[in-house]
């Protein structure tokens, strides 16, 4: 728990006096320099002896200092022949500086009196400590961490910074003690709520300031071990151990060795925080993601009842987790309404949240577990920051967290079993409730319940519900003819009564006698699957034809849901009219409200809308027409976030040209925002253009989106949809669209650090480009050749692609191209030694940037002249530099760039003989992820290992060096950094 607060607490102050008292708007600052303000206006406090006298003074808690202590205090042993008199001035000074009442004589002596109890920042601090230690007992963890760290805020630099004087010196050695105290139990709950990654950076930094601080170096290890760093860790205990031999003559003290024996022997219990890890954010997050259960839930009884005791036992003191996948059976059978109503029954059992998702098991694209588990970890309270990549480490961390919760997680619309196992709460008093079409018997430990078609009362009673009684107890037997029609399948039965319900002048028998007429429906209407579609076929038959044809081409669009303005585009009608049409199909539950303004279908009815519209919306030409008009609204409109984000640059004049205008943006952020939102259904557009005549724009809607590449978040889908249009447009033989897509290709391979098959790509596409004339994907060709050269240490030839790249861009009007590559050529002139020309060529560069304001592309300049500086040895420069770019890096949400900066930085302080900072951004750079992939977090692992090992801790820094090589050789890399890191291991094994 946090550290006791120092005894020389001020909390003790007299209290304020009653009535208008100048001294109540006074606050002071020890934890750093000697200041003081009254209300924000900051006020004189002398000299450095005065501002001595007067920490003396706030440090007492309003007990009277004597002229004799104050002079000790001040002076120590050898104080001046006037001391005394000295200090009187200086209480002289500080009365008209502070107003009466506050410094008062007594005794002999002073005192500070009438201050407010948290005028001291000291003071602050104790009570955030106090807190922090209350919380800590009771278990919240989040609220513990949040006081710690606004308790060790409020230090700004040196305590008493300038005050001399025995007194000042003792005060700063006792407060700094206090801080790293309350700092390594800050650090401690941030390993028990299983923020390793963010630890490492700084506990990095932390050792190399405090070398012998055997506690932060425990914190270390643990940290590392939980990232999957087990070499670094026991490096790290080796270090220590040689480091207090050496400067101590001791050994590490026993909770050191025993973490390093649990460690060797890979003890389980460390895996996981020691404590729960319940509260990952700074406020605890209660999750309550359940929809809404319907009003007029009928019957299914004997299943709630058995359900809601499942589920009760799970929550209760003996429980145990129990994955319900209970609500099996076809489409259509109320396997969701059922499972809602359940869950709503059964929250209360479950006060710590309820999370749901529907995984989309029935369709094509079935959900992802790492993005569900992704935006599961995010409701409850994770940060983006502490979420990790591999499916593995996600599913590790929600258990985690999920420990000690009583959480129920509804799993909808289930594929198999292996979607929901890394789902699954890996603890007691949490429960799982799983709907899928299939029975899943794999999945161990499930109690397993099959839900089939309602009960012919239940039936009539659900369809009495929805359309009153009055209306179905005269015509008794026709509604039991309405719903034997429906097959007595819960979605059919919806769907028929709300048409009824709609439609006042209808009678029982007039839905009777059209469910009995239409496509021989009594025949047809079966459980299952079939039923189904001839439900949906009536409530389709019922529609408008501009609903009709709304239904029929909004099924066209192949995302996991459509937004208002792409629908407009998609129907080719005005956004109200569009929102009309579409509100309209929302209330006869033929289309889902996803969010306001976003929309989708249910799986099957997607399948059944497709259906309708192969077979009614003739001739082909019209399907083909609005499926170009949903393309050219994401390509419009990606192309106006990438005129946004980047003024002046000239791409988006050589795009295929459009008929729809797309979207328009007032500011960065709402163009990023569309973007990253629209990522999925875009790309499902670009992936639905192959094989037809739209590839090329297509292509170039990838082209002009080309930021969610280097965002990180949607790196993956937008790669393996770029290579598929390579592959396509080769086998639709259109060179221009292959030369473009593989254009991007190498691109995206560049950015993950795949040389080799970026090289390929690069060649292709300079085949294809040339042959085809286009000058804009020549000039971006010959850049990334440049790219690859560079990263291969052939400079020379790397030079000679940037001037072909730069006379490109040059040519074509396009600067801010041209500054880009100017950057590029500037570290190939640092690679062949040519300092002064990479400066210039950067700083040329930069300039370019500039005129075109704060963009992302002006990071890039910074970026590049950081590098360029610090290779000049002019560091402080190239940091504010790189710093420039880091922040336009983070608002512009490029968090590869982030961690690869973050890299630059590391390597500067390194270079400025900072290695405690260099450790610092180098940790950051690994926990964030850079550009280059596994490659460039070798390079980042080979930095690091150098940053050590000025640190003294050369074990650590082996061990960074093997994990790098490690690297290098699973990716198959044969280039210089290996040859060179391995030449490099073997000279510090030689001098071990």
């Amino acid at each position: 728990m946090a550290s006791a607060a120092p005894e020389a607490s001020v909390r003790g102050s007299a209290p304020r006096r009653q009535g208008v008292d100048e001294s109540a708007s006074l606050r002071f600052s020890v934890l750093g320099p000697v200041r003081a303000w009254r209300g924000e206006e900051q006020l004189p406090t002398g000299s450095p002896e005065q501002r001595g006298l007067l920490a003396a003074l706030l440090l007492r808690e309003g007990r009277t200092a004597t002229a004799g202590e104050l002079i000790d205090a001040l002076w120590g042993e050898d104080p001046p022949s006037q001391a005394l008199a000295a200090v009187r001035t200086y209480a002289s000074r500080l009365r008209k500086v502070l107003g009466r009442g506050v410094l008062v004589s007594d005794s002999g002596g002073y005192a500070a009196r009438g201050l407010a109890e948290d005028a001291l920042d000291l003071a602050r601090a104790q009570e955030l400590a106090a807190d922090a230690a209350r919380a800590r007992n009771a278990g919240d963890l989040a609220h513990a961490r949040e006081a710690l760290r606004r308790a060790l805020a409020l230090w700004d630099g040196e305590v008493l910074a300038g005050v001399p004087g025995p007194y000042a010196e003792v005060q700063r050695v006792r407060l700094e003690e206090w801080r790293l105290q309350m700092l390594e139990s800050r650090l401690d709950m941030d390993l028990e709520q299983g923020c390793h990654a963010e630890a490492v950076s700084e506990l990095t930094a932390l050792t190399a300031e405090h070398p012998l601080r055997e506690r932060l170096r425990e914190l270390l290890m643990l940290a590392l071990y939980r990232s999957g760093r087990q070499a670094e860790a026991l490096a790290v205990y080796a270090d220590t151990r040689r480091l207090l031999a050496d400067e101590l003559g001791v050994d590490p003290r026993p909770a050191l060795q025993e973490l390093q024996q649990r460690i060797l022997q890979a003890d389980p219990s460390l895996a996981e925080p020691s404590a729960s890890v319940a509260e990952l954010a700074l406020v605890p997050v209660r999750p309550s993601q359940l929809p809404a259960t319907v009003p007029d839930f009928t019957g299914r009884s004997t299943f709630v009842r058995e359900l809601t005791e499942v589920l009760a036992q799970a929550s209760g003191a003996e429980g145990r987790v129990m994955a319900v996948s209970a609500l099996a059976g076809n489409g259509g059978v109320g396997k969701t309404t059922l499972a809602v109503h359940v869950a709503h029954q059964v929250r209360s059992a479950f006060p710590d949240g309820q999370l749901y998702v529907d995984l989309q098991g029935a369709g094509s694209r079935a959900a992802e577990p790492e993005a569900v588990l992704g935006s599961f970890l995010r409701a409850l309270g994770t940060a983006d920051s502490a979420i990790p990549e591999s499916l593995e480490e996600r599913a590790a961390l929600y258990r985690a967290v999920l420990d000690g919760r009583r959480v129920l997680i509804m799993l909808d619309n289930a594929r198999d079993a292996a979607q929901v196992r890394p789902l699954l709460p890996g603890t007691e008093r949490c429960a799982a409730l799983v709907t899928s079409q299939v029975r899943m018997v794999d999945l161990a430990g499930a109690h397993l319940v099959d839900l089939d078609v309602m009960s012919p009362d239940e039936a009539l009673s659900f369809f009495t519900k929805i359309v009153g009684e009055e209306r179905v107890a005269p015509e008794r037997n026709a509604a039991l003819n309405v719903v034997a029609a429906c097959g007595f399948l819960p979605l059919a039965i919806r769907v028929a009564a709300s048409r009824l319900a709609a439609r006042r002048t209808w009678t029982v028998s007039v839905l009777a006698a059209k469910l009995a007429d239409e496509r021989r429906r009594l025949d047809e209407l079966q459980a299952g699957d079939l039923a189904v579609k001839a439900t949906y076929e009536l409530g389709y038959g019922a529609l408008e034809p501009a609903q009709a044809r709304a239904f029929r081409l909004l099924g066209l669009a192949d995302g996991p849901d459509i937004s208002l303005a792409a629908a407009a585009a998609l129907l080719d009608r005005p956004l109200d009219q569009t929102e009309d049409l579409l509100e309209s199909l929302v209330d006869t539950s033929l289309l889902e409200s996803a969010a306001p303004g976003r929309y989708r279908y249910h799986d099957l009815v997607r399948l059944y809308a497709r259906a309708c519209v192969e077979r009614d919306e003739q001739p082909l030409s019209e399907r083909e027409a609005a499926l170009t008009r949903l393309l050219d609204f994401y390509l419009a409109t990606a192309a106006a976030v990438y005129a946004i984000e980047r003024p002046g640059d000239r791409l988006v004049d050589d795009l295929e040209s459009t008929a729809c205008p797309g979207l328009r943006f007032t500011t960065e952020s709402a163009a990023l925002d569309w973007l990253y939102s629209e990522a999925s259904s875009l790309l499902a557009c670009v992936r639905q253009a192959a094989g037809t005549d739209r590839i090329r724009r297509a292509i170039d809607l990838l082209w002009a989106a080309k930021d969610l590449s280097e965002s990180g978040a949607n790196s993956y889908q937008y790669e393996t949809t770029t290579k598929a249009m390579s592959d396509d447009a080769n086998a639709c033989g259109d060179g221009r669209a292959e030369g473009r897509a593989r254009t991007i290709l190498a691109d995206v391979l560049l950015d993950s650090g795949h040389i080799e098959p970026a090289e390929e790509q690069a060649q292709l596409a300079a085949e294809l480009v040339g042959s085809a004339h286009d000058d804009t994907a020549i000039s971006w060709v010959a850049n990334n050749r440049g790219l690859i050269r560079l990263s291969q240490g052939r400079h020379a030839e790397a030079k000679a692609f940037f001037d072909q790249a730069i006379n490109g861009f040059r040519a074509l009007g396009n600067r801010p191209f041209e500054a880009a590559s100017l950057g590029n050529l500037s570290q190939a002139h640092l690679g062949m030694d040519d300092i002064p020309a990479a400066v210039e060529i950067a700083r040329r560069s930069l300039a370019m940037h500039a005129e075109f304001g704060q963009t992302v592309r002006l990071a890039t300049g910074h970026y590049a002249m950081g590098i360029a500086l610090t290779k000049a040895g002019q560091h402080s420069k190239a940091l504010t530099q790189l710093g420039e770019a880091l922040t336009i890096f983070i608002d512009h949400r490029q968090r590869l760039w982030e961690g690869t900066t973050h890299f630059r930085i590391a390597e500067a302080h390194l270079a400025a003989r900072q290695p405690a900072q260099a450790a610092r951004h180098a940790e950051q750079a690994l926990a964030i992820g850079c550009i280059g992939g596994d490659r460039m977090r070798g390079n980042v692992l080979i930095l690091l290992g150098r940053v050590l090992e000025a640190l003294g801790q050369t074990d650590r820094a082996k061990a960074c060096w093997r994990e790098a090589l490690d690297l290098f050789e699973q990716t198959g890399s044969t280039g210089m950094e290996a040859a060179e890191l391995r030449t490099l291991i073997q000279m510090r094994a030689s001098t071990a």
